[in-house]
Formats: C-alpha cells, sequence, structure tokens
C-alpha cells in the first residue's frame, strides 16, 4: 500500500466509506446541538483553529462532514459547505461574495426563486443584476466587465438552455469575474464544473441528491479559499445549517445515484421523443434532442420540458393524467408535472409573479422511476382527453 490515495471512480467513491464507529457501514448520526472538550487548551485550539474537534452542529457536525467529503471528492472540489435548503446554498454564496453597488450577471431563465433572491433580495442592497442569454458567448462576455458575480445554470431550469463552460470560465477569469453553476440538473455523475475553471457549484441536495422526496437540503462546493471566506464571513451567521438526520439521507442517496439517474436518463429520453412526434405538442426542450457541441453534460438525467399547443387545454391535461402528479421539486422516485404559469406567475400571490420570458404554454415534466411505458400512456391518453 502506497502512501498516496488511489484515484477512485465515481461509482466507488459514492459507496465505498473507510469504516465507522463500531464498524458501522453507515455513518452515525450525531444527533446533539454542541459537543464538549476534554480541557481548557483543547476547547482554546479549538477557537483558535488549532483542531478540528466538532464544536457545534450549527457550523460543524460529524455526520455532515462524511458528506461534505464525499462532495467534494465527487465534484473534484477542495472544500464543501452544507445547507437547509438548496436556496440557502445559493443565497449564502450570492450574498457572501457580493457588496453593496456590485453587479451581478445571471443567465436568463435560471430558477425562479434564484431570480427572486437577486431582483427582491439583492436590489435592497444596490447589488444590481443583469440578465443575459447564456447560450450567446459574445453577450456573455460584453457583460462580464465590472461584474463581482456570474451565475449559471446548465441548462437551464425551464428552456434547458445549455452554457459554454470552458469558454465562460476563461472569460471570467480574464475579467477577474467569480463563477457559480447551479448543477443541480447534471449532478457531478453528468457533468463537474469545477474541471473546467468554474469557482464553485450548488446544489439543490433535495433533488438527485436525496433521490427520495424526504429530505430539503443543499450544499455548496468549490476552492477551499472561497469555501473558507463564507465560513469565516458569512454562513455561520445565516443559521441555514444541515441537521445530521438529513445529512444521513442524503449520504444514503448517493449510494444509488447513478443507477438512479441512468433510468430517469433512457425513460426521460424515451418520453421525449415520442413528445416530439405528437401534434399537440409544438416544442420540447431536451438537452438530448438539441445536441451541443460545446456540452459539458455526459448524461441527461429525467428533467425536461414541452410546450402545448393551443388546442391543448392545460388544466383539463394535467387532470387527466394519473400517474404524473402535479407537484413542485423533482428528483425523486416518483414522475410530476408542473405548468410554467403556475410556478412563474404563482398565482394568487402577486408580489412574488416573474416576468422573464418563459412560455406561458410551458409544462416542466419529470420522468420518474415508475415504468417508461405505462408513463408514456399516461400522458398519451392525458393529451387525447384534454
Amino acid at each position: 500500500m502506497t502512501d498516496k490515495e488511489p484515484q477512485r471512480s465515481l461509482d466507488t467513491v459514492l459507496v465505498h466509506d473507510e469504516g465507522h464507529a463500531e464498524g458501522a457501514v453507515s455513518p452515525p448520526i450525531y444527533q446533539t446541538s454542541l459537543f464538549t472538550f476534554d480541557s481548557y487548551q483543547a476547547m482554546v485550539d479549538r477557537f483558535r483553529g488549532d483542531s478540528d474537534q466538532a464544536l457545534y452542529s450549527r457550523v460543524d457536525n460529524p455526520t455532515v462532514s462524511v458528506l461534505l467529503e464525499k462532495i467534494s471528492q465527487l465534484e473534484n472540489g477542495e472544500k464543501a459547505l452544507a445547507f437547509s435548503s438548496g436556496i440557502a446554498a445559493i443565497s449564502n454564496a450570492v450574498l457572501g461574495l457580493v457588496q453593496s453597488g456590485d453587479r451581478i450577471v445571471c443567465v436568463k431563465h435560471c430558477y425562479p426563486d434564484t431570480y427572486r433572491l437577486l431582483q427582491l433580495i439583492c436590489a435592497r442592497f444596490d447589488v444590481t443584476t443583469e440578465f443575459v442569454d447564456g447560450s450567446d458567448l459574445a453577450a456573455v462576455e460584453e457583460a462580464l466587465p465590472g461584474a463581482r458575480l456570474l451565475y449559471l445554470e446548465t441548462p437551464t431550469s425551464w428552456l434547458f438552455e445549455e452554457q459554454d463552460l470552458n469558454s465562460i470560465a476563461e472569460l471570467a477569469k480574464r475579467n477577474g469575474v467569480t463563477t457559480i453553476v447551479d448543477n443541480s440538473w447534471a449532478t457531478p455523475i453528468f457533468q463537474q464544473p469545477l474541471r473546467v475553471g468554474i469557482d464553485l457549484v450548488v446544489h439543490s441536495a433535495s433533488k438527485y441528491i436525496s433521490g427520495h422526496s424526504d429530505t430539503v437540503a443543499g450544499v455548496l462546493v468549490g476552492q477551499a479559499a472561497l469555501i473558507d471566506q463564507l465560513t469565516s464571513e458569512t454562513t455561520p451567521y445565516l443559521g441555514a445549517k444541515l441537521s445530521a438526520q438529513e445529512a444521513s439521507l442524503l449520504l444514503r442517496g448517493l449510494r444509488t445515484l447513478p443507477l438512479r439517474l441512468q433510468r430517469h436518463q433512457e425513460s426521460a429520453l424515451l418520453i421525449a421523443k415520442k413528445l416530439s412526434a405528437h401534434p399537440g405538442v409544438t416544442a420540447v426542450h431536451h438537452p438530448g434532442l438539441n445536441l451541443n457541441s460545446n456540452s459539458c453534460l455526459s448524461g441527461y438525467g429525467g428533467l425536461f420540458s414541452f410546450e402545448l399547443d393551443e388546442s391543448i387545454d392545460i388544466p383539463t391535461f394535467c387532470d387527466a393524467l394519473s400517474l404524473f402528479r402535479l407537484g413542485v421539486s423533482w428528483g425523486g422516485h416518483e414522475s410530476l408535472v408542473m405548468p410554467s404559469e403556475i410556478s412563474i406567475n404563482q398565482a394568487g400571490s402577486p408580489s412574488a409573479a416573474i416576468d422573464f420570458g418563459v412560455p406561458s404554454r410551458l409544462i416542466r415534466l419529470f420522468v420518474g422511476l415508475e415504468d417508461s411505458e405505462e408513463l408514456w400512456q399516461d400522458l398519451e391518453s392525458a393529451l387525447a382527453n384534454a
């Protein structure tokens, strides 16, 4: 055995642990708020940063630490942080890196709550945001000079447009702009933005990383210097910590992540192709149908969207479905539909409604782990009856 750790495949990293107390194959859940010290000096050492002993579960917890180590390995990052939700990870990263008077550049058609964070919250602190077409490299290049932060999603949340991460990372570094990519859609299995020069990656771990629709969580991974900056200046004071119980559930989800994603990918591609040929469907937005030569993706997962013809009544279509259920979020075992008109305009909540160019007849579809032919029959029947 050599001193150097061997390079492990993603499949091995996801499943293999070096061992835990009492020979446990899964990490113990440290369900405790604080950790005590054997001596005065031991506590002094911890506060000085000379010790990594756990202190308080708002800032560190051994179960969460196991998760962070695994996420860092998967994303090829140096350090990671965990949060109580995906938007907590996003808001901690954004608010921790900008100052009053700064400008953010963000891709159009991003996750709606990211849009709201930038437009409603950051604007209160005199932080402005310019939204650009991330697939237009010239538009990104034109917007970058003078910006503090570039926020990306590839593919984007509703229209699933990709960005050329290699070229954009080079442009951002040339302009001294910090880059963040939301990698929830692809996961580290299908895309690793840090390897091409992106600075930070965020995940809504509630999605594929959990995989069971029983956990709300977020993670942030990247360069040690940036993570250390956030750890010392921001995250302890915003308080959006992840619990040990939820960290344990995420570790469970990671063990089957490649197997689940393969099934999601196969079923979603089958259904996307069938929808493309349906007369009631005017467009299908799935990266696997329109291959991009600059793509960093090695796979596709189960989330995409399609647009319905005016002849299809959307409420009737949604209500006619039996296997697909109406619901927010995605990434679990269950198949879901979400009409853009509800999610983006948030009927009944005018203050949260936004207008950023997503078609009103768009349906976001998440293809779960049910039988793919039965899922298609459910969609086909609902379309016929709408």
